[in-house]
């Protein structure tokens, strides 16, 4: 389980829970800094949030990268140095840009690869998770999604791909053809629609990621609180779920 940070607060707390690894999410360092998800924020300010999280924390961080900052394979191979530099260890690669269809076949292996040798050539054997959005694709047949899923992550693998990342599938029956049939660790979104981690560890899930539901549900909190003080002028949600000011300094002072 990789619990996805946002920024470096977070992201201790979620050490403090005992997670030894750690994702972030794309989206949720979008909407923390006010814009929408899909790579609406620059590279820079993407790589600025992960450099922040890689510094505050001791256990490895793997960086959302979304769809690589670029259609090209030299564009996705200078976004892999560059989360190199910001000190993570990992990366997702989408096989889509911007919630568009899917990339074409050969480029989206291409991009893989470009990702592995860039890595390669830095010395650091970076942990590239392919994602594919096939299950959201419109122009993939439902009764073929399963199969084009399957054909792009065994791709993927091949060219230097060390998981798959599958998400917007939450039957059981779908994730068990995705594990036995990709010849990769798989990665699921663990979300409510989903099997518990129980379950998912039972099929063979290799990772399960939470994507930006974590700060969703922590900007549905705030939006709770607005509310209370606005409509009720009441403090509940404060008393309820507020970490103590002492506790989060005694947190956040020991680096």
């Amino acid at each position: 389980m990789l619990p996805n940070a946002w920024d470096a607060g977070s992201a201790r707390i979620f050490v403090e829970a005992g997670f030894s690894a750690l994702a972030t999410t794309s989206a949720g360092i979008a909407f923390s800094l006010g814009y929408m998800d899909g790579e609406r924020i620059s590279r820079d300010e993407m790589l600025a949030a992960v450099g922040r999280i890689t510094r505050r924390v001791s256990v490895p961080i793997t960086a959302d990268m979304e769809a690589g900052y670029g259609r090209t394979p030299d564009a996705v191979a200078e976004t892999a140095r560059r989360v190199i530099d910001a000190g993570a260890v990992g990366m997702n690669l989408e096989d889509r840009i911007e919630h568009g269809p899917l990339l074409d076949f050969p480029l989206a292996v291409e991009r893989v690869r470009a990702a592995r040798a860039a890595a390669d050539k830095a010395g650091v054997a970076i942990v590239i998770n392919a994602r594919t959005d096939t299950f959201e694709a419109p122009e993939i047949p439902r009764d073929g999604r399963v199969a084009e899923a399957v054909r792009r992550g065994n791709a993927f693998r091949q060219a230097g791909a060390d998981s798959v990342f599958v998400p917007f599938v939450g039957d059981r029956g779908t994730i068990e053809q995705l594990v036995q049939q990709i010849d990769a660790p798989v990665n699921i979104l663990g979300a409510p629609n989903a099997p518990s981690l129980k379950e998912l560890a039972a099929l063979g899930v290799r990772r399960v990621t939470f994507g930006s539901a974590p700060m969703r549900a922590t900007l549905g909190l705030v939006r709770r609180m607005a509310r209370e003080w606005k409509e009720k002028g009441t403090y509940g949600t404060l008393e309820a779920y507020g970490i103590p000011f002492a506790e989060l300094q005694k947190l956040f002072g020991d680096r």
